[in-house]
């Protein structure tokens, strides 16, 4: 009865499209913040009765985000955590594999899938499966991002709602990227980030989906709204991550050392791509069941961060390494001195690697939280060797560089230069480094267009199927007739009354196809082929009896000049003809020429070439 009556609504708003897209955009971020919600304490309490409990250890978080549990730091015990790991990537590939293995890895490029070949349909299954999982591999210290499962979670209910109301398959990838701005925008709180994130990130070549911009904007605002109602006063109107109170203005000098960023992050970028579809490929042949692949690869990073730990004199920010990792980059943009260069390029190189083993093992996560990290501790990294070797012309802070440096590296090896512009303006609450970033943001593009973290992009929307026919142009609509056929051809008439005799030696005289016939008065009234007169060659009593008026066609199909070829071509194919004649629409009868088949075909060869 209510799902009746909640059809009949949707119904309603069906001839008023700005109603019908306000409301479901609204209900999808309604359920994508509270899925937000749910995911962001189900995080904490793993944390709380894992690593908090067993380890005495929490991973450092932003200054945006609410305060831990107190632990006893005297009890910390390194060495459990690679224990806890171990048992949380064992839970989570069980879980996966049993119940939606589609749900593996990070989910964003599962949604991209989706929306470019399933016709926007998402399994039921994989938003409860996605959102425990995750919940089960971040909290236990798995390197990786809550992007992934939160915008899992808001595509697969616009999915499934589009799928129960049997909305178009239009309207569904439309909910479903509505869904993933939810999820993204409420939990970077980054509502205008995740708008256009949804538009941005199905592309490889910087090309955007216009059509789910508004109602992203809808639903990322509702679900930002939403989720922010759990947080605590103080912490509700600021952004993820503390910056310094006031950034050195960029002048135009700037932009070579942040140009040279580029470069480094580029290469970071490629690297990251690299280790980290090497590493899946690498799981992929590894001969074990795939329910305990994550453990094998949650493992192994903890033992990597266990290594770092103890070569550089038990630094406890190099675990930064698992995780969110959040607590080494808010440092680094807070107060870069408060971490050393090496510390940052450490972090940086070996996220990649932790990341890799967490995510490509079959881990689930996103990759957008661990991109933040490594691309902001390489910006900080180079932003203080600037500072210490650069000429005294620049004028260098190392907080800006890993702002920058956040932006710059996901934006390279994510295709989506703006969407990550405005997301780390919101998620650090400053605009002051727009220029900078947007340099860089762009660059690091450019530079980057041959390889990506989302290998479920599309180039453009050409390439889509979600746009298969879209843009398919009749090339033939926009050429007349009177344009291709020939007006000085020559022709040979013949009169109703020619004998069939006649005819045939006509027809071994003459080279012409398509014979019109005509009256008295010159006017077409029919029209015979070759092929129509073979039928009478082998039976010559008829051939002084019969005449044009009984082998010709009366009904006859015509052109006009002013017809187009595509109506002309239609006509070719429907009766499979090789040539109409073409009459004279002020003068009834009267025939101009014949069109022929290969004429048409010429004619739409050589638009092609033009357009080419």
């Amino acid at each position: 009865m209510i799902r009746r009556r909640f059809e009949e609504i949707v119904t309603a708003f069906e001839l008023r499209t700005t109603g019908k897209w306000f409301f479901l955009s609204s209900l999808i971020g309604c359920v994508a913040g509270l899925g937000a919600i749910l995911f962001q304490y189900l995080t904490h309490y793993v944390v709380e009765f894992s690593l908090a409990h067993f380890a005495n250890y929490l991973p450092g978080e932003a200054v945006g985000e609410p305060a831990g549990i107190a632990i006893n730091e005297a009890l910390f015990s390194p060495w459990m955590i690679v224990l806890v790991m171990t048992l949380g990537g064992l839970l989570s590939g069980i879980l996966v594999y049993t119940f939606a293995p589609e749900a593996e890895g990070h989910g964003t490029d599962a949604a991209i899938d989706s929306f470019h070949n399933q016709r926007g349909k998402i399994n039921w299954r994989i938003p409860l499966v996605k959102t425990v999982a995750s919940a089960l591999t971040l909290g236990t210290g798995g390197s990786a991002g809550r992007e992934g499962p939160i915008a899992q979670i808001g595509a697969g209910f616009g999915s499934l709602l589009a799928t129960k109301l049997k909305l178009s398959a239009r309207d569904r990838r439309i909910m479903l990227a509505a869904g993933m701005a939810a999820g993204v925008g409420a939990i970077f709180r980054a509502p205008l980030a995740g708008a256009l994130f949804a538009g941005e990130i199905f592309y490889r070549d910087g090309d955007l989906e216009s059509d789910v911009i508004v109602p992203a904007a809808i639903s990322s605002i509702i679900s930002y709204s939403v989720y922010s109602l759990i947080l605590p006063t103080e912490l509700r109107f600021l952004p993820l991550f503390g910056t310094p109170p006031e950034f050195v203005r960029s002048t135009m000098w700037d932009l070579i050392p942040f140009g040279l960023l580029t470069v480094v992050l580029v290469l970071v970028g490629i690297l990251y791509i690299k280790v980290f579809y090497g590493t899946h490929h690498l799981f992929e042949k590894l001969p074990v069941k795939k329910h305990f692949r994550p453990a094998i690869g949650a493992c192994l990073a903890g033992l990597m961060a266990m290594g770092l730990y103890y070569s550089f004199a038990e630094n406890i920010q190099l675990l930064a390494v698992l995780s969110t990792g959040y607590g080494v980059l808010q440092a680094a943009l807070s107060d870069s001195v408060s971490v050393a260069p090496v510390v940052l390029i450490t972090v940086a190189i070996f996220k990649i690697v932790t990341t890799s083993l967490t995510i490509s093992s079959g881990g689930s996560g996103g990759v957008f939280g661990p991109s933040m990290v490594i691309g902001g501790c390489v910006g900080g990294a180079v932003g203080q060797l600037f500072a210490e070797y650069g000429p005294d012309w620049w004028t260098v802070q190392p907080e800006s560089y890993a702002i920058v440096g956040m932006a710059g590296f996901f934006a390279g090896i994510a295709h989506a230069p703006f969407s990550t512009i405005i997301m780390v303006s919101e998620m650090t609450g400053s605009y002051h480094l727009l220029l900078p970033t947007m340099w860089v943001s762009t660059l690091c593009f450019l530079f980057s267009r041959r390889w990506t973290i989302y290998v479920k992009q599309v180039p453009s929307r050409l390439e889509s199927s979600a746009h298969l026919g879209d843009f398919i142009i009749d090339l033939l609509e926009g050429i007349l007739v009177e344009d291709v056929y020939q007006k000085d051809r020559q022709l040979c008439f013949v009169h109703e009354s020619m004998s069939l005799e006649e005819i045939v030696h006509l027809l071994s005289e003459n080279e012409q196809q398509y014979f019109p016939v005509v009256d008295d008065d010159q006017k077409v009234i029919g029209i015979f082929s070759a092929n129509d007169v073979r039928a009478y060659l082998y039976d010559e009593t008829i051939w002084k009896l019969a005449n044009a008026g009984d082998v010709m066609v009366t009904n006859l199909v015509t052109l006009s000049p002013q017809d187009d070829l595509n109506s002309a071509m239609q006509k070719f194919t429907s009766l499979n003809l090789e040539e109409l004649p073409v009459l004279d629409p002020e003068d009834s009868g009267k025939l101009l020429g014949m069109l022929r088949r290969k004429e048409t075909i010429a004619a739409y060869n050589q638009r092609m070439v033009e357009l080419k």
